[in-house]
């Protein structure tokens, strides 16, 4: 079975109550698959009850990566959230734990 992270990278932060995900490819080959099956649904669907609000994805082909835009993610942000620090720090390694294929 592979996960996610067996074909990508992952780096995240969060600004109020947005969270963004970036999925860095580790090879061309990976890059061309996770653009064809990584979808904004898909990261949607992973996170769950996480993220409350739209999943916008964009590509970033020069570095061969994507990056995962998710509104309401964070509980209304630091100030308004009871969930503990680092927020939305730790959802790049949550949506990197995705089963990718048994």
């Amino acid at each position: 079975m592979r996960r996610l992270y067996d074909l990508a990278y992952g780096r995240s932060g969060d600004k109020g109550d947005v969270a963004n995900i970036s999925v860095i490819a580790r090879s061309s080959a990976d890059y061309a698959e996770l653009k064809a099956k990584l979808t904004s649904e898909r990261v949607k669907a992973h996170l769950g009850d996480l993220v409350r609000g739209e999943v916008l994805r964009y590509e970033l082909d020069n570095i061969e990566a994507l990056n995962f835009v998710c509104h309401q993610a964070l509980g209304g942000g630091g100030t308004r959230s009871f969930r503990l620090d680092p927020l939305g720090k730790s959802l790049a390694g949550i949506l990197l734990y995705m089963v990718w294929d048994e």
